[in-house]
């Protein structure tokens, strides 16, 4: 494992603990997206369902579960301990948009038609563009809280390091995964904006506003 992978799992570990305290600690889910929350729940159930086939290390069976329990934690939150909270209203961006394009990208493009492959597959393209219904309810409510734009900040510098991490894994190793780059550079390109507005306003102590 190189420090760009390691940098990159450490900022994705981030995000969901960030997450997850301002939840709790605020008793209040406003402001998240409980759409986006959803789509990277199957993101991880069909990315890490190789734990019950395949062990590659002890961090990586403890960070696969960590995910999986956390993004289930999320949801449940979300859609039962703090339902009242929610904001169903804004949260309008319709998911099926995400899960059935990506679901019929990863069975014609893939790297071996396997049950397993093909899971991954999805799960790759479906988190590349799983952050849409989040940055779609920021658009429509046109703010952010800050402790918003840090959880999506640091789930932003995951992907971004993730790719780094590729570019540096085929400098050195002659090795590549395009489907994982591609739909990395996807996700990174749709922060984008969101990196400017953080950089420039949020760590200078303002509220993100997004322009009307």
């Amino acid at each position: 494992m190189n420090i760009f992978r390691l940098a990159g799992d450490l900022s994705h570990l981030l995000a969901i603990i960030v997450l997850l305290m301002k939840i709790w600690k605020t008793r209040s889910c406003a402001g998240i997206s409980g759409k986006s929350q959803i789509l990277f729940t199957v993101v991880y159930v069909a990315r890490y369902l190789d734990l019950f086939t395949t062990y590659i290390s002890l961090y990586n069976t403890v960070m696969k579960m960590f995910f999986l329990v956390a993004s289930g934690m999320t949801v449940y939150l979300m859609y039962v301990k703090f339902r009242a909270t929610y904001d169903h209203n804004h949260d309008s961006f319709r998911i099926e948009f995400l899960l059935i394009p990506a679901a019929i990208l990863s069975l014609l493009i893939n790297h071996s038609f396997t049950v397993l492959e093909i899971l991954w597959t999805f799960s790759i393209y479906l988190e590349s563009v799983a952050i849409l219904p989040q940055l779609f309810l920021v658009s429509k409510t046109g703010e952010a809280e800050t402790i918003t734009s840090h959880y999506l900040f640091a789930l932003g510098s995951y992907r971004a390091l993730y790719l780094i991490n590729w570019v540096y894994r085929y400098v050195t190793e002659g090795h590549y995964d395009w489907i994982a780059i591609m739909a990395g550079a996807v996700q990174t390109i749709l922060y984008c904006d969101f990196f400017y507005l953080y950089i420039t306003k949020v760590l200078k102590g303002k509220k993100l506003q997004l322009p009307a």
